[in-house]
């Protein structure tokens, strides 16, 4: 976490930031300056990066102190304050520090816009801490440690915690989670966070999270060049983790409960097969085409689970489909409702966190895709290479009906790209657009 101190005075011995009108970056020794462009042309979009490329320019030439003005950067302190955070971070766990440390910027002193400073700063963090989260190698990401680190995140908050163990699911009829989970030794988790900001009778928001700490595909193993970053498939809940951390720290005056479903889906002797029919707890049941479409079946059951709270909005958040990086590229996640004003004051929150987002359509025309030859609901569509995203969302709706409800597959946003000036690794979406959301719905 970076030291930020307000003040107008310049502080000796840091190196101060400008910003102009030039094609190149260079450091003078005292001066580091950062190359915009025409100042008249430069977006939010860009502004975020400007703020990104200052830390990632200051860890190039090994700066530690920097001195900024906030109002050349024509953001709020807030979002100046979270996005300078969110490019300081890098993922070292398990790395030999350099004989010279690790290059990361150690203060900055700030002049002027310090409104949002504090918030940003939690924000920042908290996304920070998902990116962690998500990082964490296979070896050591497990149902379990998942839940013991939900159970972290909320220390020192408002946040209670309450995991569910194979035996609970038992008696709850979560068949759907509890297939995925057979083939692997690691025992699912069903973990439950409750945060109340407000008065216990208002409706709650409930942001479901995926939480697959190692997809594998099951017996539809992926192929190799498709496996190696699945220890990030419990993206989605971590966000969601992280999420309500932060609106437990910024004191948001909202009821809010976190649903996340944990498992490891392997292929062994006792995994769940293809042709498989799951009966969810909802009474549908799922026919199984394919075991790499996992997320959209353990969902199932925690979006059943959500009914009990009589949800003002519920919010899934998953890595669930290829296709909807197909579709969409790495700049932005997929949304989808039946809402449309959900979907407009989303996608409006998106611009304003730089979670950015872009629906895509759920008509019931998508229905004819997944229905089941042998059971209710297929997990994968009909016609190969078509509208996956589509297909899963569409999916996901059938298990909620009973309320206002917004799908987010973030699959998209899950690794950063390499020109958002980020580290290697998971991004951290949606936790600021989650927070966003939390705030204005």
């Amino acid at each position: 976490m970076l030291s930020i101190k307000y003040s107008e005075k310049r502080k000796a011995k840091s190196v101060k930031v400008a910003l102009k009108e030039e094609k190149i970056n260079y450091f003078t020794g005292s001066e580091l300056v950062v190359g915009v462009g025409k100042k008249s042309e430069l977006t939010q979009r860009k502004r975020v990066l400007i703020a990104r490329q200052v830390i990632a320019l200051a860890k190039q030439y090994r700066i530690k102190s920097l001195n900024v003005n906030a109002d050349d950067f024509g953001l709020t302190g807030e979002q100046l304050v979270t996005n300078l955070e969110m490019a300081n971070y890098e993922y070292n766990d398990h790395k030999t520090a350099p004989p010279e440390g690790w290059s990361y910027v150690e203060e900055i002193n700030l002049s002027a816009a310090t409104a949002g400073i504090e918030r940003g700063q939690i924000i920042g963090e908290e996304v920070n801490k998902c990116r962690s989260l998500a990082n964490m190698p296979p070896g050591l990401m497990t149902p379990t440690v998942l839940a013991k680190k939900a159970k972290e995140a909320a220390k020192g908050t408002k946040v209670n915690v309450k995991i569910l163990d194979h035996d609970d699911m038992k008696i709850l009829k979560m068949e759907a989670i509890l297939g995925v989970a057979q083939g692997s030794s690691e025992e699912p988790k069903f973990i439950i966070m409750e945060y109340r900001g407000s008065d216990r009778s208002t409706a709650p928001v409930v942001l479901v999270g995926k939480g697959v700490t190692f997809d594998s595909g099951g017996l539809n193993i992926k192929p190799s060049d498709h496996i190696y970053e699945m220890h990030m498939d419990m993206s989605g809940g971590a966000a969601v983790i992280h999420a309500i951390a932060a609106a437990a720290k910024l004191g948001v005056k909202r009821n809010i409960i976190g649903l996340i479903p944990a498992v490891e889906n392997m292929p062994s002797g006792s995994s769940y097969h293809p042709g498989d029919v799951l009966k969810t707890m909802s009474g549908q049941t799922i026919e199984v085409l394919n075991t790499d479409a996992e997320g959209r079946v353990i969902l199932a059951d925690a979006l059943t689970y959500a009914e009990q709270y009589k949800p003002q909005l519920v919010v899934d958040v998953a890595t669930l489909t290829g296709a909807a990086q197909v579709a969409l590229g790495q700049q932005a996640s997929a949304i989808f409702s039946k809402d449309e004003k959900i979907l407009k004051q989303v996608q409006e929150l998106g611009e304003q966190s730089g979670d950015y987002v872009w629906p895509l359509p759920l008509w019931d025309e998508y229905e004819q895709e997944i229905k089941g030859t042998f059971g209710d609901w297929a997990n994968i569509g009909k016609k190969r290479g078509s509208g996956g995203a589509i297909d899963g969302a569409i999916f996901l709706y059938q298990f909620a009906k009973k309320y206002p409800w917004l799908h987010i597959d973030m699959a998209p946003r899950m690794t950063a790209n390499d020109s958002e000036y980020l580290a290697k690794g998971a991004a951290g979406a949606p936790v600021r657009l989650l927070i966003k959301l939390l705030e204005q719905l």
